[in-house]
């Protein structure tokens, strides 16, 4: 597929993973992104462990004669990954391409409405929600930065309406899901779900299931949610408005 004039090619960037769910479900998110705006080209680049490699995907575009891109990591904090992979990847490309990167996805409203949209899908209803203690679980992070943004998306999570809403994290930070559970517990809530703060199915949101056993509901993750896709389309926009500047149109 070639791209209008003036429309950079969208690059969603995944980490990749052994687990074949994960590929599965970048692949129906960046689906919904096409559906959403069929004109613009979106192509998908792995990190690791998957195929098409990132760099194989930028060298096709170039080789197709595509001049400017908007590389959008799939990830929801700023973390190592988006600070340093990404930008090391990025370097290594063709020289012909003119590249943005995008900001990562989090944090949004859309994607606080893409969790409630999993936790009612999974049960809840929104009569539910003064009396539901809510465990925000990520996968977690060595970044201060990263941890923070999850601390405070809790806060503000807490501020709609739940009973009370606290972080956790799968690996590198603390508290643990199945921990955040039992404080939920201790505090009185009726109910106790985990909304798992991550995109696609793998080795850390399976943990999060695993700590979630003590929990009333678990969510399924983010995924192809229609406001994902929202959201990737936002971060597109955002970045290609230097691009198309630049460009005159």
């Amino acid at each position: 597929m070639r791209t209008k004039p003036g429309r950079p090619v969208l690059v969603v960037i995944a980490h990749g993973s052994r687990d074949p769910r994960h590929a599965a479900t970048v692949h129906a998110l960046v689906r919904q992104v096409r559906a959403l705006r069929p004109e613009v080209r979106v192509e998908t680049g792995f990190l690791d462990f998957n195929v098409p490699s990132v760099q194989g995907v930028l060298e096709s575009l170039a080789a197709d004669g595509v001049r400017d891109v908007v590389a959008l990591p799939l990830l929801l904090t700023r973390a190592f990954h988006a600070k340093a992979d990404i930008p090391a990847v990025l370097r290594e490309a063709p020289s012909r391409l003119r590249i943005r990167q995008a900001e990562v996805l989090g944090p949004s409203p859309l994607l606080l409405s893409a969790l409630e949209r999993r936790l009612y899908e999974a049960g809840l209803s929104p009569a539910d929600k003064s009396s539901t203690g809510v465990v925000l679980a990520s996968a977690g992070s060595t970044d201060p930065e990263a941890i923070a943004v999850i601390a405070e998306i809790a806060r503000e999570w807490r501020h709609t309406g739940w009973c009370a809403v606290r972080p956790a994290f799968a690996s590198a930070a603390l508290p643990r899901t199945e921990d955040a559970v039992r404080e939920l517990r201790a505090l009185g809530c009726a109910r106790v779900a985990v909304a798992p703060y991550v995109l696609a199915p793998g080795f850390l949101p399976d943990r999060i299931a695993r700590g979630a056993a003590e929990a009333d509901v678990l969510a399924d993750v983010l995924g192809p949610a229609p406001e994902v896709a929202r959201v990737l389309l936002e971060r597109y926009d955002a970045a290609r408005t230097p691009a198309l500047a630049a460009l005159g149109a």
